[in-house]
């Protein structure tokens, strides 16, 4: 079994898609339990977070212009936060609330969902913890593969576990497999996830960073390229249909690592919000194309066969002008 720093104490540690040169893009989507919420996100420029009510007509020009696919995050403000994440698969869970408004809506569009606890927990953390604030592994473990299998119910057809934990896709696998779901619901794993500094815009705008401490006890610390291959051979193992290298640029080496292990899985690379920032600020509108577009070669030159992006909507208008 692959653990990573052991699951020491989080609150002690330190340290059918969009065609493009034969690449897919998913645009990432964030939904409030505000069914009428339209909320800027300060430290992303063009970001928003969007009730259900605001989400659909925000989806319908993207849909129009070709976008085949989303992925979609909860935010939860008023519902309660505890120590398990109760509410992550709540009736009034705004995912799960949203995925059959979607599914009608957009019958075509396919329906990616983050399964995580964190913006769900008290503490913040994307597992359960003891009482003495280290994760606990089982219980964690039991929380992420109910969660997963809620989105399943309600919609979604790609389930994807971000947290880390290790055999949480067994446990989703067998959860989708005991309620008939496994031929109709796919498993993309952040396989591959670094506790990287450049999660920081995202977590302003998911409103999840931890109580406490961090995540580099369930993350991978950014220089292991080993522990990245066996986390991505211990998914396979399990399961995983879709894999994951995150985050995008900065880790292009382990794309290409990852891709050559496993020719046979299609391959996403997440380009996060702090590349999103910095992208966003790097010059006039031309150079942010520019930019953007190089980034993109890259990201496919490594071996990524979908590109998960806040730039969908630039990109497509991109691809609309060419």
């Amino acid at each position: 079994m692959l653990r990573y720093g052991n699951y020491r104490n989080p609150t002690q540690a330190s340290n059918r898609i969009i065609s493009c040169t034969q690449c897919s893009f998913c645009k990432c989507m964030t939904t409030s339990e505000n069914e009428d919420a339209m909320q800027a996100v300060s430290s992303m420029p063009n970001v928003f977070r969007y009730g259900i009510n605001k989400l659909i007509p925000a989806l319908e020009e993207l849909v129009k212009q070709g976008l085949k696919s989303i992925l979609i995050f909860g935010i939860v403000e008023t519902l309660p936060k505890d120590p398990t994440g109760t509410s992550a698969d709540a009736s009034e869970n705004p995912v799960i609330k949203a995925l059959p408004r979607l599914r009608e809506a957009f019958p075509e569009l396919l329906l990616a969902c983050d399964v995580c606890l964190c913006p769900y927990t008290s503490h913040g953390h994307c597992g359960v913890l003891t009482d003495k604030g280290v994760i606990d592994h089982e219980p964690s473990v039991k929380r992420i593969a109910e969660v997963a299998l809620a989105y399943a119910k309600a919609g979604a057809h790609i389930v994807a576990p971000s947290d880390m934990m290790d055999n949480r896709i067994k446990g989703i696998k067998d959860a989708l497999i005991l309620n008939g779901l496994q031929n109709q619901v796919s498993v993309l794993s952040y396989s591959c996830k670094f506790a990287s500094s450049m999660y920081g815009p995202f977590r302003d705008t998911m409103k999840s960073s931890p109580m406490a401490g961090d995540r580099k006890c369930y993350q991978l610390p950014p220089g292991s390229a080993g522990l990245a291959a066996r986390a991505a051979a211990r998914d396979v193992a399990e399961g995983a249909d879709f894999l994951m290298v995150k985050p995008g640029l900065p880790y292009l080496d382990i794309v290409r690592q990852t891709k050559d292990q496993f020719p046979n899985h299609p391959l996403f690379i997440y380009q996060v919000s702090g590349e999103y920032a910095m992208i966003s600020k790097s010059g006039d509108s031309k150079e942010v194309e520019t930019i953007l577009m190089e980034t993109l070669t890259c990201m496919r030159r490594a071996g990524a066969d979908c590109i998960i992006t806040y730039f969908a909507p630039l990109i497509l208008s991109i691809i609309k002008k060419q």
